[in-house]
This record gives structure tokens, C-alpha cells and sequence, in this order.
């Protein structure tokens, strides 16, 4: 009987879990470990943000999925992995500690034949200084508090404006290293959007704040596409969105302190500026959770397993190089950690070989460049395709790792403003592959497979995916025939 233990239970932790105990039955242990007691299903954090839905549509408990699902269940988090095990034992365990209310603080162990590392980000507001809702003065929707909170401070700007007060309204990134630009671009819109629908458009200043050269960039280095017959990019597609609704944008730039109403940013022209506000939604840059490493003996291996950054290593090639060297075969294919290929890091946990974009300095040294996103529909099929991998590997020894490269496999993001099936409109775009390939395609990607819309349409796909990926997570009756 082998364990197989899973930190974190996000998209892509979840999606191991639930596929692993699918096609192993009762013969195995599968086991998540996670700080949290329930999931949120972040892609819809956007309309908690702006009161289109409330934080029970997002979220639901972790605990009866689990059992009923014969999925063990611990409330959390990893501290320490060992993954050669200790002097009295060969097999790695992971060190934690419990989180639940009966047991929080409480130190625990737990051993793995397989260890999978889903514990997605931590949100490093303290990059930047004043950044954040917690120890600053800007709102986030990184989770489902943040938020409710983020509503909170946005409709109280709001009935500033109906007092007659004008207010300027900032979204978008907060360190000039920051990724999930297309989460504060559809935050960005929605915000407009009730705005408008409050009869107070002419009052705000809407502004979209972000670390991307460009417009559409979204950390890709954008897209091309096919529209009406001819071929547009994401850059001109997107500035056409920013001109129809009268939203400025600022790009390049680099927060690096924020006050109770001004961000001090720099440009990658390396000058400095000031920018004043009412309301702030400002993501922050992203960091492996804070692991440690320790060999059998006890010794500290954690640069073995984990680059500075705090992701993990896999199988990706980390040398130096620059942009014109950047290959789609630098990245990962099975997300073993090199050494131990008992061992897989998965969605937001692994760490990047390189940007997708051009990255970029100030003048100043400063970087502003956005790093590679890895969240949603990619988190899911490499949490798929790392079950399978387990799975087979236990089944038949020596068996081929399956692959979900980023390089070959494809996304799909819906940035939708408004809610419900009358109203509202969305920017739906699909790319194929994620990381840009132009030994194959001329354009980096198969145009056949990328495309960018605009419509009603879309919307209604995004409203429609929140409920069936709810449904999916909830492992209801098919939910392992929905793709990805």
C-alpha cells in the first residue's frame, strides 16, 4: 500500500487528490494536507470583489468532499520536507503543523511514498511597502476575505462619487515582479462596470496600474490572433477595450512605496513618479511558501529542492541564459524534482525556468517584468497529468512519466464585466501553447488554436464555468469527465 500526500488543496492539489484516489481505490492512501478548511474557487474572487456574488458562492468545505471520497484529510501546513527519510527510517516524511481549531500550533509528522507540492503562493505584499490590506492600505482579491474586503472599500468610494466627490480608481499589479495581470484586468473592468451602473462614471478616474511593457502582455509576451479575417494582437485588442470605456493605463511600472493616497512608482525609463488615489486594488508578487529541506543526517538541503524565490525545483533547465536563448524545452514536462522522482511540484509551487516575456531592467537596475503565470486551466492538467504519473508508477514500475508541458499545452481565460445572463460582456481568449514556440509557429503559437473575442457570449461562458468547475471540485456525480 503505497502514501501519496499532497500539500495544498488549490486547483492543482485538489485536482491530484481527487484523480489519484479515482484511479487507485481503497488499495492506496491519498492524503492532503492543507492549511485551509475550505476551498475557494479563486477565478470567481473577481464578482465577490465587486458584490456580484457573495464568499459562500466561492467557497465550500474541504472536509466532506474528502470523506466521502475516502481522501484523508489533515488541516495543516507544511513546514519541513525530508525526503530521504532519517537515520531510523528511509521513508520521507514531511514535517507539519496543525492549523485547525483543536489543534492549532500542534507539531505532527507525516510520511510519503509520494509527495506532491500544490501549496501554491505566498502573497508577498511585503515587497512592497504599504501594499496589501493587511499591513497596508490597498485591497486584493487574492482570496475570498480579501475580497469581500476589497467590496467593501469599493462601495464606499462609490458613495463618495454619488456625494458628488471625484475618485480616482487604481487596479492592477503592486511590484514591478508581479503575475495574474489578466486577475486585476478583469478586475479592472468589472470595478467599471459598477461604476457605471451607479450612475457615476464621470466622477472616477479608472486607471490600470501594471509591470507589462505593454498592454496584453498579461506576462505571455501577448498574443496573435485571427479577428474578422485579419490578424490583430492582444496589444491593439486590448487598447481598443481601454478606449471604448475610457480607462487610462500606466505600463511599465514598478510600485515601490505606497501611503494612505499615493503610489510612488518607477517607469522603465527608470524615472519616478506619483500617482494619487481613493481606491487601490493592487495584486501582489508572488513566493514559494517557506520551506525547509534537511537531508537523513539533518543537514539543510533546502537550496537542493527549492530556488531562492522559495518554488521548487523540477525537471526544467535553470541554467542562465537570455531572452533570444529562452527555448519552450527549458520547461518542465513531468514536474519531478530532480533526484527524486518521487517528488512533483505543481501549479504555482514549481518554480519557472525564465519569464515568458522580455525581461526587463530600469535604467536603476530595477526589475519590471511580469513573471510566467501558472494558474487555472494549467494547474489542472498538470495536476492530472501528475496523478497519472503516480498512479502508473505504482501500477507498473518503470512506466513513462506523463508530460503537461506548459510549451504544449494550451489555455483558456475569460475576463468577464457584470454578472448573470442578460447583462454584461466578456474578453475571452485561448492560446495554444502557453510559452511561445517559433520554431513551430511563425507567430509563437498555432494560430488555429488562438483566438480573442468579445461579446456577451463570453460571458456567459464564465458564468457557466463557475458553476461547472464548482461542481467538478465538489466531485459530483462526472465530475471526472469535465475537462481541465
Amino acid at each position: 500500500m503505497a502514501d501519496i500526500v499532497i500539500l495544498g488543496a488549490g486547483v492543482s492539489g485538489h485536482t491530484v487528490a481527487l484523480h489519484a484516489k479515482r484511479l487507485l481505490g481503497s488499495g492506496h492512501n491519498v492524503t492532503v494536507v492543507t492549511p485551509n478548511s475550505k476551498y475557494n474557487w479563486i477565478p470567481s474572487n473577481i464578482w465577490v470583489g465587486v458584490g456580484a456574488m457573495t464568499d459562500k458562492q466561492v467557497l465550500f468545505p474541504l472536509a466532506p468532499v474528502y470523506k466521502r471520497k475516502k481522501i484523508n484529510y489533515i488541516q495543516a501546513k507544511g513546514v519541513a520536507i525530508h525526503p530521504d527519510g532519517d537515520a531510523d527510517n528511509p521513508q520521507g516524511y514531511v514535517d507539519i503543523e496543525y492549523t485547525s481549531k483543536d489543534r492549532a500550533g500542534e507539531k505532527g509528522q507525516i510520511r510519503f511514498d509520494y509527495l506532491v507540492n500544490a501549496t501554491g503562493p505566498r502573497l508577498a505584499f511585503d515587497a512592497t511597502e504599504g501594499l496589501g490590506p493587511d499591513n497596508g492600505y490597498t485591497t486584493s482579491v487574492c482570496t475570498s476575505s480579501h475580497a469581500v474586503h476589497a467590496n467593501e472599500e469599493l462601495k464606499k468610494a462609490i458613495a463618495r462619487m454619488k456625494a458628488g466627490e471625484h475618485q480616482t480608481v487604481v487596479i492592477g499589479t503592486g511590484h514591478g515582479t508581479c503575475t495574474c495581470q489578466g486577475a486585476a484586468f478583469e478586475y479592472l473592468f468589472n470595478v467599471e462596470h459598477e461604476i457605471k451602473a451607479a450612475g457615476v462614471r464621470d466622477l472616477a478616474d479608472v486607471i490600470f496600474f501594471t509591470n507589462e511593457a505593454q498592454l496584453g502582455d498579461f506576462g505571455m509576451d501577448g498574443m496573435h490572433f485571427k479577428q474578422n479575417g485579419y490578424v490583430t494582437n492582444a496589444e491593439m485588442w486590448t487598447q481598443s477595450l481601454f478606449r471604448e470605456r475610457g480607462v487610462k493605463a500606466i505600463v511599465g511600472a514598478a510600485a515601490h512605496r505606497i501611503d494612505e493616497n499615493t503610489i510612488y512608482y518607477e517607469t522603465l525609463d527608470g524615472s519616478h513618479h506619483e500617482l494619487h488615489y481613493d481606491f487601490a486594488m493592487l495584486l501582489p508578487p508572488f513566493q514559494g511558501q517557506p520551506f525547509k529541506a534537511y537531508d537523513r543526517d539533518g543537514n539543510d538541503m533546502t537550496s537542493d529542492l527549492f530556488l531562492p524565490s522559495g518554488f521548487m525545483r523540477v525537471d526544467a533547465d535553470y541554467s542562465p541564459k537570455t531572452y533570444e536563448e529562452f527555448k519552450p524545452e527549458d520547461w518542465p514536462e513531468t514536474y519531478q524534482v530532480p533526484g527524486y522522482p518521487n517528488i512533483f511540484a505543481v501549479g504555482i509551487a514549481f518554480a519557472p525556468p525564465h519569464q515568458i516575456s522580455r525581461p526587463r531592467k530600469t535604467p536603476n537596475g530595477t526589475v519590471i517584468a511580469p513573471a510566467p503565470p501558472r494558474t487555472g486551466m494549467p494547474s489542472g492538467a498538470m495536476g492530472k497529468a501528475v496523478a497519472y504519473t503516480i498512479a502508473d508508477m505504482i501500477k507498473n514500475p518503470g512506466a513513462e512519466p506523463h508530460k503537461a508541458s506548459m510549451a504544449s499545452i494550451g489555455a483558456v481565460c475569460v475576463a468577464s464585466s457584470g454578472y448573470g445572463f442578460l447583462k454584461g460582456t466578456a474578453a475571452a481568449m485561448s492560446m495554444q501553447p502557453i510559452v511561445k514556440d517559433f520554431d513551430k509557429y511563425e507567430t509563437g503559437r498555432d494560430m488555429s488554436l488562438t483566438h480573442g473575442e468579445i461579446g456577451l457570449h463570453g460571458h456567459w461562458m464564465k458564468v457557466l464555468l463557475h458553476y461547472m468547475f464548482i461542481y467538478k471540485a465538489k466531485a459530483l456525480p462526472g465530475w471526472s469527465i469535465i475537462p481541465e
